[in-house]
């Protein structure tokens, strides 16, 4: 978890365990992520750079100069070589993850970039901007392929759905957007009562997890098209939240400096059934809903 406080902590989840914090950003660390095989964090500050870090009791980093204004987005390449940062100074960039390197730069949003990711096949990137859209890159061409500007705010986070045929958009207009990279519609409009903050898909593709400025979290079912729970803990805006791997647990973060993990409820059985069902191709549909 990266905090106000500068600092990187990593938890162990074990009971007794205790907790390393890393200190290393000169100012709020916005960002954090694992590499996919957990032997690297990377983070992103306010204090322009990222660093990456090796996950052990010492915390060793390097650091990087990525950007020229604070760094609010951070994420790994599926395959752990790419790093691809967002930032307020209105561009997205991609970087090599061993050497460091700078790659190149995509700079078409006209205000700060909130967020990035690749794809789960890493071809393609969506970014989400201040400008009120939601743009699709082609990291081969380096080019905007797509623009979803249906924003009526700004656009705070973006993902991609795990089987990389949709993504999930979170907006200050109170809304959650999933669209259809390969048509480039509109999926499915969740429309809530909350600024939202942050989203997570479950590793099936079929739940996404939100957290808003309404200090709630929220479970919505992609397949049904409809809400599922509303989660209270959080005593203030719930700014961050991800699934973990294996989908049977999701943490939480807030601006009452509280980290909260949390314990799934779906059916095991159904995840194995959900994946053959991807994995034939099938996608998710469905159209507008009320929170």
């Amino acid at each position: 978890s990266g905090s106000m406080d500068s600092c990187l902590m990593i938890w162990s989840m074990r009971p007794q365990m205790r907790a390393y914090r890393f200190v290393g950003h000169k100012d709020a660390v916005m960002c954090v992520q694992f590499s996919p095989s957990g032997h690297l964090v990377a983070s992103g500050s306010r204090d322009k750079t990222v660093r990456l870090w090796v996950p052990s009791v010492k915390g060793e980093s390097t650091v990087f100069k990525a950007h020229t204004a604070t760094v609010r987005s951070v994420h790994f390449s599926s395959d752990g070589q790419s790093l691809v940062t967002a930032s307020d100074d209105k561009t997205v960039k991609v970087w090599t993850v061993h050497r460091q390197k700078f790659l190149f730069s995509l700079s078409q949003h006209i205000n700060w970039v909130r967020c990035a990711r690749f794809s789960p096949d890493g071809r393609l990137i969506v970014s989400a901007s201040d400008d009120k859209t939601v743009k699709l890159w082609d990291k081969t061409s380096r080019e905007c392929i797509h623009s979803f500007c249906e924003h009526g705010g700004f656009v705070n986070h973006v993902d991609f759905h795990p089987s990389g045929t949709c993504i999930a958009a979170a907006g200050t207009d109170n809304t959650v957007k999933v669209w259809d990279v390969r048509m480039n519609r509109l999926l499915q409009h969740y429309q809530g009562n909350a600024v939202v903050n942050s989203l997570s898909f479950h590793p099936s593709g079929n739940y996404l997890v939100t957290a808003s400025n309404d200090s709630t979290l929220k479970i919505l079912d992609l397949l049904e098209g409809r809400l599922l729970y509303t989660l209270h803990g959080h005593q203030g805006p719930a700014t961050c939240v991800a699934f973990s791997r294996a989908g049977d647990l999701f943490a939480s973060g807030g601006s009452d400096e509280q980290v909260m993990v949390w314990k799934t409820n779906f059916d095991a059985a159904d995840y194995g059934d959900v994946l053959k069902t991807q994995k034939s191709g099938t996608s998710v549909d469905g159209t507008h809903h009320t929170l």
